[in-house]
């Protein structure tokens, strides 16, 4: 995170003192910057710049309002997978001929809203969704554009609970099945086949899977002689977690999408999430106690797992750092765990971490994607604040949960 970063012995984000913020602010909360934001999505443009692709922002990666606005000013568009983060996107003033809804179990009032807003396209997971929508177009006397998301049974490598693009996962079309009911489709008079979309898993660090998809593509396109508007190649592009982790190279890929794009002569849709929001963001926490195991000892962190969900559902590691710098070391492991009750409440584990004491603070870094957007009230805790700064500038961008409101609700 590039602006995150010590000065001195005291952690700042971009020019303000993380301490001076903790002195206003109850933990645990998100805090994040909005220039780191702004030059993610920049770059990532700016890879793509031949290409000239519409670039929706996948909401379900973090789908706070004024995020989303900061990123519809630059331009971007949202890729949706539910009417909530449809009716967000909206709500943030994206346009909604920039808006794709994605999702394998669109229901009939989400399909409806999406209809009625116009929507640029709703991408079909499943042959019975495309009837759906032909039905529901039927009555409003609509004719809508459409996509099929299709399955290319290629293994992106990466976590295989975030694996998306092999057979045995649940999402998008066969092939097979996509040409026996493209066969049929002219007889749905109010669907319209604008384009093909895939999306092949997420934290993706390498551009090989990608080539392969795009071969993919690019023959079923050529053996039934489509002519489409648009390719929507999805997103899934990882980030650096940790040391080892070597970020992909989309440069090299770039070139691949720019050559496929002026072949076929369609517009590309991109929907990056993670690794436009992903190291943008940190969850800031306060120590609560400190307690001696038979063979490490416990620190225990005011944030929980419902805060804070990916290392307890995808064994994520994600780097926890010091608000205030020490030489001083503790001796052996220590691991940091949260306070609801389940043992999967935990953070990370260290060696030879620097001295802490109770009361002291802890910031877990690079939870911009599915951070905010993947907590929960689970122990009846409320959801926490987010915090958004700008420079010197900083902005409450979600206030804390009422608990009253959360227990009578």
């Amino acid at each position: 995170m590039q602006n995150l970063r010590y000065v001195g012995k005291n952690l700042f984000i971009e020019k303000l003192s993380i301490n001076n913020i903790l002195k206003r602010n109850k933990t645990p909360f998100y805090l994040y910057s909005e220039n780191q934001i702004i030059n993610n999505f920049l770059r990532f443009k700016e890879v793509f710049k031949k290409t000239n692709p519409l670039i929706c922002f996948a909401a379900k990666s973090n789908s706070n309002v004024s995020i989303l606005k900061t990123l519809g000013k630059l331009g971007a568009g949202t890729d949706v997978v539910s009417g909530g983060e449809l009716l967000k996107a909206l709500k943030a003033g994206i346009k909604p001929n920039k808006v794709v809804f994605s999702g394998v179990g669109k229901n009939e009032d989400e399909l409806r809203i999406a209809i009625n807003k116009k929507i640029l396209l709703i991408n079909c997971e499943s042959e019975s969704e495309a009837k759906l929508i032909d039905k529901i177009a039927r009555k409003l006397r609509k004719k809508v554009s459409i996509g099929f998301r299709l399955n290319p049974n290629i293994d992106a490598k990466t976590h295989q609970k975030i694996s998306t693009g092999k057979a045995e996962n649940k999402f998008g079309l066969s092939i097979k099945n996509f040409k026996s009911f493209y066969k049929s489709i002219k007889k749905y008079k109010n669907i319209k086949l604008d384009a093909l979309s895939v999306h092949i898993g997420s934290q993706i660090l390498s551009d090989v899977p990608y080539k392969k998809m795009l071969n993919v593509m690019s023959n079923l396109i050529k053996e039934l002689k489509l002519d489409l508007k648009f390719l929507d190649l999805g997103g899934g592009f990882g980030i650096r977690y940790n040391e080892k982790d070597k970020p992909i190279n989309l440069k090299k890929y770039s070139d691949s999408v720019n050559k496929l794009a002026k072949k076929l002569k369609c517009k590309i849709i991109f929907e990056p999430g993670r690794s436009i929001i992903g190291d943008t963001g940190i969850l800031l926490s306060k120590i609560q106690y400190i307690k001696k195991g038979a063979k490490k000892d416990f620190i225990i962190i005011d944030a929980g797992m419902n805060d804070f969900m990916r290392p307890a559902l995808y064994d994520a590691v994600h780097k926890i750092i010091p608000i205030r710098k020490s030489k001083s070391k503790l001796k052996g492991t220590i691991e940091f765990v949260g306070p609801i009750c389940e043992s999967t409440c935990k953070f990370g584990s260290y060696k030879n971490y620097q001295k802490m004491s109770e009361n002291d603070f802890v910031a877990i870094t690079n939870v911009g994607a599915y951070g905010s957007s993947l907590s929960s009230n689970y122990n009846s805790r409320p959801l926490i604040a987010e915090l958004l700064v700008n420079k010197n500038k900083i902005k409450y961008i979600r206030k804390k949960q009422d608990l009253l409101k959360l227990i009578n609700s």
